[in-house]
């Protein structure tokens, strides 16, 4: 019989939790919770690699506990405490259950289940606010790592001819698809893959991961850019800047702009013309 299981992390550092959760959604936890003073993290029963969490748990001196929790309907829990995403006057991402905003240019309405990427997380909302500023007209897009398919969706709405969408979780392929249809979008192409290959060239390729993926791949990603395309980048920390643009020079991009978050940051590139 499995159980479920209650993780608790003691700090009341609201940034800190906010970093802890980019971090530990790269384990296979069900889903996470704030709550007063902690950070609760929810999973099953031998699906956490022990070994790996207590070496991130050492990186910021921190320990845990754990109770045996009742199972739990998690994407009930999840709805309950969904909030709309607001960037600034550009776009929300609510849920259908929201009341509309009506001060937004775009809206996005998607299903929240525990797929990491609703737009609560900083990286989200900074690859939003750096696709307000950027041309998708007539563009061909990938989206690396789609999740639920929030920045799919945006650069079809952004205008875009053709995106490429691929995740390597099944769950976050199921979230994304649905969220696709339910957004009315067209020209949006979903796959279940976990490598990008680079066989096709497109204008834009997003990627919002994390640092350890983003330098395994880095290199195919470039190699899927049209001359002159464009690479946005987060999953990544404000001290992981430096490494990337030192990435940057050997693979021939141009460093555009950086925006930040908290302790996160999303950084934009172009392939150079020469």
């Amino acid at each position: 019989m499995t159980y479920s299981i209650q993780l608790i992390i003691n700090t009341s550092n609201e940034r800190l939790r906010e970093e802890l959760i980019g971090r530990l959604s790269l384990f296979e936890f069900d889903g996470f919770e704030e709550k007063d003073e902690q950070l609760l993290c929810f999973y099953t029963e031998g699906k956490i690699d022990e070994v790996e969490l207590n070496k991130l748990m050492q990186q910021y001196g921190l320990s845990y506990s754990r109770a045996v929790i009742s199972p739990q309907n998690w994407n009930a829990v999840w709805e309950s405490s969904f909030a709309p995403v607001v960037v600034n006057d550009f776009c929300c991402v609510r849920a259908d259950f929201h009341k509309p905003i009506v001060k937004t240019k775009y809206e996005i309405i998607i299903t929240p289940k525990m797929s990491f990427g609703t737009g609560h997380h900083a990286t989200t909302y900074l690859m939003l606010e750096q696709m307000s500023k950027m041309d998708f007209k007539g563009k061909s897009v990938a989206d690396f790592g789609t999740g639920t398919g929030i920045l799919a969706i945006m650069a079809e709405k952004l205008g875009s001819r053709y995106i490429y969408a691929i995740d390597n979780d099944e769950w976050s392929i199921e979230n994304a698809k649905e969220n696709v249809e339910r957004n009315g979008c067209k020209v949006v192409t979903i796959e279940s893959k976990g490598s990008f290959n680079g066989d096709e060239k497109y204008d834009i390729i997003l990627a919002n991961i994390n640092k350890n993926v983003i330098i395994e791949t880095l290199d195919g990603l470039v190699f899927g850019l049209n001359k002159g395309g464009r690479i946005l980048l987060s999953g990544l920390l404000k001290k992981d800047e430096q490494d990337m643009l030192s990435l940057f020079k050997q693979l021939n991009l141009i460093h555009i702009t950086t925006v930040d978050k908290d302790e996160w940051i999303s950084i934009l590139a172009v392939a150079n013309l020469t």
